[in-house]
């Protein structure tokens, strides 16, 4: 084994993936904090995009961000019936499942996460995170838009 082989196989052992995670204000973003606040252990690898309601989150950010080197995107709202803006969640719901296809056709679909979380729920907002987590890092660093010099 070449030295160059070896120091690859100690990054890939304690690689961690990057996930960006974009959460509605009312919700899912205070379901984060009361997790953060009551001290609720979730994976440290989410960076966390506050959008006013995932209705406003554009399919561009999440192909972006996967070009970008992101590993995985998690979006999440209030639960359906709840929004704050009466039908965000449904518009964010039917634009995910039309870009849930042309993930699939990329072979990025698993990348991508979308669930429902409400600021009650910070438990079940770290259960997902550790949830998304660990399919991203299954997946492995996402190479798929990589540049080859």
């Amino acid at each position: 084994m070449t030295e160059t082989e070896i120091e690859n196989k100690k990054n890939e052992e304690n690689w961690e993936p990057k996930i960006i995670a974009f959460l509605c204000n009312w919700c899912s973003y205070a379901g984060a904090d009361l997790a953060g606040v009551s001290r609720i252990q979730y994976p440290p690898s989410i960076r966390v995009v506050r959008v006013p309601c995932s209705g406003r989150v554009n399919p561009y950010f999440i192909i972006k961000s996967l070009t970008d080197g992101w590993d995985g995107v998690l979006i999440s709202g209030c639960h359906p019936g709840d929004c704050h803006y009466i039908s965000g969640n449904l518009v964010a719901r039917r634009r995910f499942a039309i870009l849930n296809d042309l993930l699939e056709f990329f072979g990025l679909k698993n990348r991508v996460q979308f669930m429902w979380a409400s600021a009650a729920e910070g438990e079940r907002f770290a259960m997902l995170v550790r949830k998304a987590t660990k399919v991203v890092k299954e997946l492995g660093p996402n190479t798929k838009f990589q540049k080859e010099w």
